[in-house]
């Protein structure tokens, strides 16, 4: 990615997230705006509604597009995170099945953990590619290698992700993957129905992509919803892969491209917190109208709850959508979504670079 890459082969591996975070091609602000929280609310009152939205939300990408970092950075990335004061936020990293000995390379060459620290588990989703039954060998032998071997820190992979193009794929693919790994399906649209049909019947999840480098990638608000309705009605997990960094719904870079073009993104708290509401009850035009709110002033977090224009969710509500339907996103940055939160009043209003140095 021409400077950004250079930029990232000349840097070791740091202890705080600016150095990290340029290396994803995005340094902290700490920008300040209208907050989104309730009236004269200090965040200490709003911080458990925050937590039961944020809490295990940001998988992080950091291998794939638009940062595509190198998995040396990406592995020092992960570990720096899991440390850092924004560790209850961040989810599992990404690997593809393909790069697992790469991995296995640069984790075993991370610094030995500090004495005083306690032994954090690296959580790994591993991206499944087009040879499923190649895919899920390399994982009996991760398996294999890590039950056989003791280290000074772990990881272990909790779930697989896999394309399929019907929902005779997900019964096969079931077959084919180890026991006890969640499995989370990336179905085209035109068989959302049936494949979430087939993978609530396997106890398995789903997966949706909500964008890309070019503008086309991104779905339309109608047809998320539709998605988050179906997850709904089949009582059906779902995780969110692209085009996510932001909280809301907004103009951006689709790249960190100096000449990017610009896109309307999807925001992660519109999708999150739709997917709650569809959850309550509420109707799927109305689920579009907040998947398309751009105001961080129509949503008011508080102790019990969040407010969107005259809709409320309260914080058990909220709580049992991500427990039950609302799980995670990728993202290819940990720090931008990270700074955007600072910059809503969601989190400490200080950049995410002043307060995440170990």
């Amino acid at each position: 990615m021409g400077a950004m890459s250079r930029e990232i082969d000349n840097l070791k591996p740091a202890g705080k997230l600016q150095e990290l975070a340029r290396a994803e091609g995005f340094v902290p602000g700490g920008a300040s705006g209208q907050s989104c929280m309730s009236g004269n609310q200090d965040r200490a009152e709003t911080a458990e509604t925050v937590r039961a939205l944020l809490e295990d939300l940001i998988d992080y990408a950091g291998l794939f597009p638009p940062a595509s970092l190198a998995m040396s950075h990406t592995v020092a990335n992960y570990e720096t995170y899991l440390r850092s004061r924004w560790n209850w936020i961040l989810g599992r990293l990404i690997v593809p099945a393909a790069r697992l000995g790469e991995f296995e390379t640069a984790f075993d060459r991370l610094p030995p953990p500090r004495p005083e620290s306690a032994p954090v588990p690296s959580r790994i989703s591993l991206i499944l590619g087009d040879d499923l039954n190649a895919g899920a060998e390399l994982l009996r032998a991760w398996q294999d290698r890590s039950a056989r071997e003791a280290t000074a820190r772990s990881a272990r992979v909790e779930s697989v992700e896999v394309r399929v193009g019907n929902p005779e794929a997900i019964g096969r693919a079931v077959q084919m993957i180890p026991a006890g790994v969640t499995i989370y399906f990336e179905a085209p649209p035109e068989c959302w129905s049936e494949c979430m049909a087939a993978a609530a019947a396997s106890g398995h999840r789903m997966k949706i992509r909500m964008g890309g480098e070019t503008a086309e990638k991104f779905p339309s608000s109608e047809s998320v919803v539709e998605f988050l309705r179906l997850c709904v009605a089949h009582r059906l997990p779902f995780k969110a892969t692209a085009g996510l960094h932001h909280p809301l719904r907004s103009v951006h870079r689709l790249t960190y491209q100096p000449d990017s073009p610009s896109g309307l993104m999807h925001g992660f708290l519109n999708l999150f917190l739709a997917a709650a509401f569809l959850g309550a009850g509420m109707e799927p035009h109305r689920a579009v109208q907040l998947l398309d709110e751009d105001s961080r002033e129509a949503l008011r977090f508080d102790s019990d709850g969040v407010n969107w224009r005259e809709a409320r969710l309260g914080r058990r509500e909220l709580m049992a959508a991500r427990r039950e339907t609302s799980i995670s996103f990728g993202s290819c940055s940990f720090t931008e979504p990270i700074d955007d939160l600072c910059s809503l009043g969601l989190l400490s209003n200080r950049s995410a670079t002043e307060q995440a140095i170990l």
